[in-house]
């Protein structure tokens, strides 16, 4: 590492030192990084481990609250998030995709001032062919008077938001923040284990020629969804102007990361098929603090008809339509969807 190297620990005093996060805040980003570390040496081991497939007993796959097949690895690292995050006093309660409801602090502990959200491993149905997986978290401030914190507690709008980011196991281990001045990137020094920023101030080009959606879902679309994917699909000769590249990877984190890295859009729209929930993806754990990066690096996040920050949650595991990335594509998208609710009225 040069002299000229600077690592996460420094990075969060400088920033406390500025005056935009305290103590406390600093103390509990880098609990949350520590455990993404230890959550990468998993990752990274893969069969070697014994990490690898389904969770449960005698055959039978164990599943979420959200309904679906637990990994090996999605237990896992829920546990270290929980054990890193539960004894250091700087939380009034955690809440996990994983998790029906939010958990207080022990008793035996003390309790601090901030309240964690985290999808332990999205994308954890790619870990077995070794693509690309990550953690995702978001901090939000407990309200004041709380001594315990209960699940409507959480329930703020993304804009509540203090600190979120996520971590990206890959060929590399990086950890991607902002505590709402900028969205900055850290690489795992393996050697030395610290993460050491690698890009301050991301930014994310406003014009794109790439999108990133699940075009087996097609058929299941709105009309406006189907209308805006069609016209980038027609390309220079379409109404569009240009041609598109599409990039799909099936987990967030990496598809969001590639957008903030050079630009693009990713969108989960509402189909038919998820509708009844309300969408896909889940507002808390990953649509807010994904938001919260990409608008820091200059991006745009939204439902396809309202700001993302701006949602009021109804739930823990809410779930909404994402549309996010390079801002004029981000609002295109939502032109189609503001043309198309104008028409019907």
């Amino acid at each position: 590492m040069s002299n000229t190297s600077i690592s996460l620990t420094r990075f969060l005093i400088e920033e406390q030192r500025a005056g935009r996060i305290n103590a406390e805040l600093r103390l509990l980003v880098e609990v949350v990084a520590r455990a993404c570390k230890r959550i990468s040496i998993a990752v990274g081991k893969g069969a070697l481990g014994g990490v690898l497939g389904d969770a449960g007993t005698d055959g039978q796959a164990s599943i979420n609250v959200q309904g679906e097949a637990q990994k090996k690895l999605d237990v896992l690292s829920n546990e270290i998030l929980l054990e890193a995050n539960a004894w250091g006093g700087h939380l009034a309660g955690l809440a996990s995709e994983e998790m029906e409801s939010s958990q207080p602090i022990p008793d035996k502990y003390p309790r601090g001032n901030y309240l964690l959200l985290f999808d332990p491993l999205d994308g954890s149905s790619n870990i077995d062919v070794n693509i690309s997986v990550g953690t995702i978290f978001s901090v939000l401030r407990c309200p004041d008077g709380v001594s315990s914190a209960t699940d409507a507690d959480f329930l703020q709008p993304g804009t509540a938001q203090v600190a979120a980011g996520y971590c990206t196991y890959g060929p590399s281990t990086m950890l991607v923040l902002t505590v709402g001045h900028g969205t900055h990137a850290f690489t795992l020094d393996r050697e030395v284990g610290s993460f050491v920023l690698t890009t301050r101030g991301m930014r994310i080009p406003e014009e794109t020629r790439e999108f990133a959606v699940n075009l087996s879902n097609q058929r299941f679309w709105e009309a406006p969804m189907q209308a805006y994917v069609g016209d980038m699909l027609k390309g220079a000769e379409g109404p569009r102007g240009k041609d598109f590249n599409m990039r799909w990877v099936a987990s967030m984190v990496a598809d969001v990361h590639r957008i903030l890295t050079r630009g693009g859009i990713f969108s989960y729209p509402l189909d038919s098929k998820c509708a009844p929930k309300g969408g896909k993806l889940r507002l808390m754990y990953e649509a807010n603090p994904m938001s919260l990066l990409v608008e820091q690096a200059g991006g745009a996040a939204s439902t396809g008809r309202m700001r993302m920050l701006e949602v009021q949650p109804t739930g823990l595991h809410m779930r909404v339509p994402v549309f996010m990335g390079s801002k004029a594509e981000v609002e295109a998208a939502v032109a189609y969807h503001h043309a198309h609710d104008a028409a019907a009225r």
